[in-house]
């Protein structure tokens, strides 16, 4: 589905078309729409294509949102294990022992300093790497591909080479591990399931994981900051009751949503959703910020409201594609929200908040005092 196509207004399910084509498309921006759709497995979330071989033939190889069952089944089952609340819960140490030294290094850095650079990605970053075994000497150039490879970049002959440079490392980091496991997310998946995974899968497999380790928790730590920087009775209110902590975290999960739009489905027979009828080969399109009422980065948000309860919220997808790391991405940002504000708990922007650059999923720099 291309990138330009949006809503001409903003009701729940809107019929329009795919531009440049005829092709028929729908964008749900509902809450009980998207819900509704990204729950029926009539639709098909393979790359759209003439005949569904064709499809077959466009999928990334390891990318689960781009499978459909039975492949995204026998894909998902394999790394399931990986992502238990009993795995993530023996993670914490390790990523709490990130987060504590990333506040060091922070607090030497002198004021003002900039979360983002300080904070923000190395915590993302150190700790995607970890989880997936990335040697320590290779983790700045990898971040660095992926930093180039991000879509709003406008430079393409940049990010394309990015691209290729990030999937080359990786390949090359799984041949190792084949021959040396290790006691690691991807060095498990080798032990337990190498035999029935092609070259292609577990590398596709492992540069989704890394992707997801990194810019998407990453970004969400970032704009979750801001959004409670700008909010400063917000923040007064978790400093002043920490156990509000998991209900703020949702709350950032919420207003930032970082996957604004659900990967794209296509209707593989007529589906009723609602008073309409979407009919087989229609594309559609979920719109999960809409769905959630959050607004893109840099637009101003709704109310910041962390005592609400919004576990209903679908930033994490839901269905057949919920997220796989939701519960490692909760316990991330609770760690790292929680112990900055512990040891800062004045902690304030350092520049007007118009002076702040936004991309896609993130912010620049947050240049934060104490």
């Amino acid at each position: 589905m291309p990138k330009s196509l949006k809503a001409p207004d903003q009701a729940p399910l809107v019929e329009t078309v795919v531009p440049g084509t005829s092709d028929r498309a729908w964008i749900a921006n509902g809450y009980d729409e998207v819900r509704a759709i990204l729950s029926d497995t009539r639709f098909s979330t393979t790359p759209p294509a003439e005949t569904a071989e064709a499809s077959r033939r466009l999928v990334q190889p390891g990318n689960l949102l781009q499978y459909d069952p039975p492949e995204h089944t026998r894909l998902r089952k394999m790394l399931t294990g990986e992502f238990t609340l009993r795995r993530v819960r023996t993670l914490e140490p390790l990523v709490e022992g990130i987060v504590e030294d990333r506040l060091d290094a922070l607090e030497g850095a002198g004021q003002p300093v900039d979360l983002v650079g300080q904070f923000v990605w190395p915590t993302a970053s150190l700790t995607g790497c970890a989880m997936l075994g990335i040697p320590r000497d290779d983790q700045t150039e990898l971040t660095r591909h992926l930093d180039n490879n991000r879509l709003d970049n406008p430079d393409r002959e940049q990010r394309d080479m990015a691209g290729t440079a990030y999937l080359v490392y990786l390949g090359k980091l799984m041949r190792q591990k084949r021959r040396d496991p290790g006691d690691d997310l991807l060095g498990r998946l080798i032990r337990d399931h190498g035999r029935s995974l092609t070259e292609a899968e577990l590398t596709g497999t492992a540069a989704t994981l890394l992707a997801s380790l990194i810019p998407i928790t990453g970004g969400t730590l970032g704009l979750g900051l801001v959004g409670l920087l700008e909010n400063p009775d917000q923040l007064a209110l978790l400093v002043e009751r920490p156990e509000l902590i998991d209900h703020a975290v949702e709350e950032v999960i919420r207003s930032v949503t970082i996957i604004p739009h659900a990967s794209p489905r296509t209707a593989k027979e007529d589906v009723a959703i609602g008073d309409q009828v979407i009919k087989a080969g229609d594309f559609v399109a979920c719109s999960l910020l809409e769905a959630n009422g959050a607004r893109p980065p840099g637009e101003p948000q709704d109310t910041l409201d962390i005592t609400r309860d919004n576990s209903g919220h679908m930033a994490f997808g839901h269905g057949l594609h919920y997220c796989l790391g939701a519960s490692l991405a909760r316990m991330e940002l609770r760690a790292a929200i929680s112990r900055l504000l512990r040891r800062f708990p004045k902690v304030r922007l350092a520049v007007p908040r118009d002076e702040l650059r936004f991309t896609a999923k993130s912010v620049e720099t947050l240049p934060v005092t104490w």
